[in-house]
């Protein structure tokens, strides 16, 4: 594969400069905008494999930004904010980004959520035929998608990683810790608001009525499961 592009927005040129170094040390291509629009149209113009995109902006901020590349793109989006409540960061992932970082942080670990998300965006799995796993349900591994009786369902990367996870091992229920372990990869620490966010946003794309769920079901005081 090519060299894998990540794309910097943040104001603080700073903060910008900063994080090229340590991704190009790690082998990366990397663009730089300072606003969300700049943002977007260096995507519309670069083929970009992850985005680490900063909430405070003018012109456009990054929930905007957000909302407005999910309408096109499920690049993995790693938000930055000066905002450390838990409030903030559900609701960042609730517009569709797929990880969270506060200011201040290590560089060493924003390089690791950026390799995490690389990977399951990258290699969400082998290639092979969309299969029906369970019935109104197909997983199509090379093409990283989820359809619903027949219809392509948008995921962002980390929504598919885990109906993948899901819906590969159907009938089996997997704790929230489970399942942000498995996803994220790192320990499971006040995850129950963040693996909830993400549920509710798949049932609102794979369920006919989130309320009701034909699929992703809840199993009180255990974890959730995709019913067989």
């Amino acid at each position: 594969m090519n060299q894998l592009t990540v794309l910097v927005t943040d104001d603080d040129q700073d903060i910008r400069d900063g994080i090229e170094i340590y991704l190009k040390n790690e082998g990366y291509r990397v663009l730089k905008a300072a606003d969300g629009l700049e943002a977007i149209e260096l995507l519309e113009q670069n083929e970009v494999h992850c985005m680490i995109l900063d909430i405070m902006m003018p012109k456009m901020d990054g929930i905007t930004a957000t909302f407005k590349i999910r309408a096109e793109r499920n690049i993995p989006i790693i938000m930055l904010s000066a905002k450390a409540e838990q409030s903030d960061k559900i609701h960042g992932l609730s517009v569709g980004a797929d990880d969270y970082i506060t200011k201040p942080f290590h560089p060493l670990e924003l390089m690791a959520r950026v390799k995490s998300q690389l990977r399951r965006y990258v290699n969400f799995g082998t290639a092979g035929e969309a299969a029906p796993l369970v019935e109104g349900l197909e997983l199509d591994a090379a093409a990283r998608e989820i359809r619903v009786d027949g219809e392509p369902v948008k995921l962002t990367p980390t929504e598919y990683k885990i109906t993948e996870l899901l819906l590969k091992n159907a009938g089996r229920v997997y704790s929230i810790s489970d399942i942000y372990e498995l996803v994220w990869n790192e320990p499971a620490y006040n995850a129950e608001n963040i693996v909830a966010v993400h549920i509710r946003k798949i049932r609102e794309k794979i369920e006919a009525d989130p309320k009701n769920p034909r699929y992703l079901k809840v199993v009180w005081g255990l974890g959730y499961k995709i019913e067989k």
